[in-house]
């Protein structure tokens, strides 16, 4: 349907309206992104603005108002992500073809437009390196199962740390007992750090690849990706960040880091749930087979040849999820249109806050580095005389949404003593009054234990 002014000279369609105001709700942010650029410290109107960009933030849950700590689980999506969906489903919603009608013309457009954005987004060479995935879990899969599974042989050994999420520990565990393969662990220090030396130690010309964890997404440490990689490649051995805490916190280069596949979840920064994306080497997508076949990832298919097509595109079997990398491309928009460095800082300033407070808190262990250096805002901790699930009930009456339980680390919960963990973790759109409901209800907690044991 055309609107047509009153003067018959200007016209615009439902569709080209919708997509205005998406750019308006983007534009919006880059201008006061560049009003705050100058700005040492994100002041109060930063944090308020990017609360306001969140809608489910503004509810109440249990009477409280909700107080959102569990991002490294999944992040909240602001409206122009929201808006994004609906705009692609409202007029563009089609099998995606280039030469095909006017719609699936422009759902391929905007399937390939995010995956050109994605690809700026991690620096890769060529948007070809870029596969679309469910999230980290299933581009790990696709590696062990497409590049690993024909190569290794028995004797062969994969390098992990203890410290991995069990999406990059099972698919390896799997892997190396169907290939005859060994699975090796490399050893954290008490605070969670990868140690380098025993990654020396333990790296050798049987390694065929090292898999790590960018961030953990239990001790919230950054470990020094580049140089594991770079000694992994100097024993000759290929590298998979698994990039699920990082890609939301830490700005990622593929090229300088140095690694051969990275794998990172939509949903852990800001976007859809069911699409994440897996980068690897041009070289390394050409050589493998693949993954799931059918149609898309080949063409001219007969009873007895096919086409494939070629790298990141070889692994796109089926009708795609257009509207996830729709959404995730929104989702990098948003955090470009505003002012990264503020967000940065304000990040900084909330893992600065939250370990002053916690570990001023009787009985409460932290689980990670007490220093807020090369950390991002995820806490795990226990509390003496309360479980885990206790801890997540006493907040969650509270309005205050946490995670409990092994957080799909066992190996490094283990290292640090315990077999179950409570989480509290922030993004852009958390504020220190968050952090100190979070402390209040904690000491409550505790101060009830102690009246019981008197």
């Amino acid at each position: 349907m055309r609107l047509a002014a009153s003067s018959g000279r200007c016209e615009i369609t439902r569709r080209e309206l919708g997509q205005a105001a998406l750019g308006a709700l983007l534009s919006v942010s880059t201008r006061q992104d560049a009003r705050s650029a100058s700005s040492a410290v994100p002041g109060p109107e930063d944090v308020s603005r990017w609360l306001t960009d969140f809608p489910a933030l503004g509810q109440t849950v249990n009477g409280q108002p909700l107080a959102y700590l569990d991002s490294a689980a999944t992040t909240q999506r602001p409206r122009a992500v929201l808006a994004a969906l609906l705009d692609y489903y409202q007029h563009d919603n089609a099998n995606p073809g280039p030469t095909l009608h006017a719609l699936a013309r422009r759902a391929y457009e905007r399937y390939e437009g995010a995956r050109r954005t994605l690809a700026a987004f991690i620096n890769a060479a060529d948007s070809d390196e870029v596969v679309w995935v469910r999230g980290t879990t299933e581009g790990i899969n696709l590696v062990a199962s497409a590049w690993a599974r024909p190569r290794l042989r028995p004797g062969d050994e994969l390098l992990l740390t203890v410290a991995e999420h069990a999406s990059n520990l099972l698919p390896w565990r799997l892997v190396a007992e169907q290939t005859g393969a060994t699975v090796r662990y490399v050893d954290v220090d008490d605070e969670g750090r990868v140690r380098l030396d025993d990654l020396d130690r333990k790296l050798s010309e049987r390694t065929r690849l090292v898999s790590f964890s960018h961030v953990s997404n239990v001790a919230g440490y950054i470990n020094p990706a580049a140089e594991i990689c770079g000694r992994a490649r100097r024993a000759g051995a290929r590298v998979l960040i698994d990039a699920a805490q990082s890609a939301p916190h830490v700005p990622l280069d593929v090229q300088s880091l140095g690694c051969d596949f990275l794998a990172f979840s939509s949903h852990k920064m800001l976007g859809p749930m069911g699409i994440g994306v897996l980068w690897g080497r041009r070289e390394l997508l050409d050589e493998m087979s693949p993954y799931q076949s059918g149609s898309n990832m080949a063409h001219a298919v007969d009873v007895a040849s096919q086409e494939f097509e070629h790298a990141a595109r070889k692994f796109g079997a089926g009708t795609p999820n257009v509207s996830g990398p729709v959404g995730l491309a929104a989702a990098v928009q948003y955090l470009r249109s505003q002012n990264r460095s503020a967000i940065e800082r304000h990040e900084a300033e909330l893992t600065r806050y939250a370990l002053e407070q916690l570990t001023d808190i009787p009985g409460l262990r932290l689980l990670g580095p007490r220093s807020a250096v090369q950390r991002v805002p995820v806490f795990s901790f226990v509390l003496a005389g309360h479980s885990p699930a206790e801890i997540l009930q006493h907040l969650d009456a509270r309005g205050i949404a946490i995670r409990a339980g092994d957080l799909a680390a066992l190996p490094l919960l283990k290292r640090f003593g315990v077999t179950a963990a409570a989480r509290a973790s922030c993004y852009l759109y958390s504020q220190t009054a968050e952090l100190d409901r979070l402390a209040a209800a904690l000491r409550e907690l505790t101060h009830s234990h102690g009246k019981e044991s008197t």
